[in-house]
């Protein structure tokens, strides 16, 4: 998790930012979620690995947000120790993930916003990318401005969620996916403009995450593309509910007909 303890001005200023860029973050997953839930838009009545998915992912917020509140008032002894339960957290992180988004298409209950097809690939490669780059936040864990940044990284790509459930997507399709990795975009731009402003150089560690993260978008759009995604959706809907929505079509909203 992102070690931001250091001394001086541009050292507290370097742990603000990460400090209220995890709290912003943890915000708008709890607002999103709430607010579906306010909405009716999400039940308790919901199967157990929808649950436990939830309980995973949320679980990660709180430790994503203490070991930002560990380090930035170095108590850094404690944020080793839960550094590695946050880090066997991801196994189970990845392994939920892709489950919840192979049931969700399988049984024809994929977010609307997406075309079937691309959900399947996108969602799993989405916590694959939040995984790989948060590996290498750990690996990179005794290089405190490369460990921090990665992770800052990995941590945005699971804001996406939050931010579809807080703005009106439906109302944007077919652009509602672009407009979604674009803000998720925004908060990896902060840190490259905190840090210029703060020293007049950004940190490669944030080109390397938004590279990524920009790289593994690309991906997504050559799977679709190449026609993997098309037989991975067939192979996962045969004989299934998820089978009778076109794989390239934007399923109908839930309050439509």
């Amino acid at each position: 998790m992102a070690t931001v303890v250091g001394r001086g001005p541009l050292a507290a200023d370097d742990n603000r930012f990460f400090l209220f860029g995890a709290f912003a973050m943890a915000f708008v997953l709890v607002a999103g979620f709430s607010l579906h839930l306010a909405f009716g838009r999400s039940s308790f009545s919901a199967p157990a690995i929808v649950h436990a998915h939830g309980v995973v992912f949320f679980g990660w917020v709180v430790l994503y947000v203490t070991q930002t509140m560990l380090a930035t008032s170095g108590s850094i002894a404690w944020h080793r120790r839960l550094g590695w339960i946050a880090a066997g957290w991801m196994v189970a992180m990845v392994v939920v993930g892709t489950i919840v988004a192979v049931e969700a298409v399988r049984l024809g209950r994929a977010a609307p916003v997406y075309r079937p097809a691309y959900f399947l690939v996108m969602a799993p490669l989405t916590v694959y990318t939040f995984a790989a780059l948060s590996t290498a936040a750990i690996v990179l864990r005794r290089h405190s401005a490369w460990h921090k940044r990665l992770h800052f990284c990995g941590m945005a790509m699971l804001v996406g969620p939050g931010l579809g459930r807080l703005l009106p997507l439906a109302l944007l399709v077919p652009h509602a996916g672009i407009l979604e990795f674009v803000l998720v975009l925004l908060f990896p731009l902060a840190g490259v403009v905190a840090d210029w402003r703060r020293s007049g150089r950004v940190h490669p560690a944030w080109w390397w995450g938004i590279g990524t993260i920009l790289a593994v978008r690309a991906l997504i759009g050559l799977i679709v593309a190449s026609g993997a995604a098309l037989w991975l959706h067939g192979l996962v809907t045969a004989g299934q509910p998820g089978a009778a929505l076109p794989p390239f079509e934007f399923p109908p909203l839930p309050l439509m007909p």
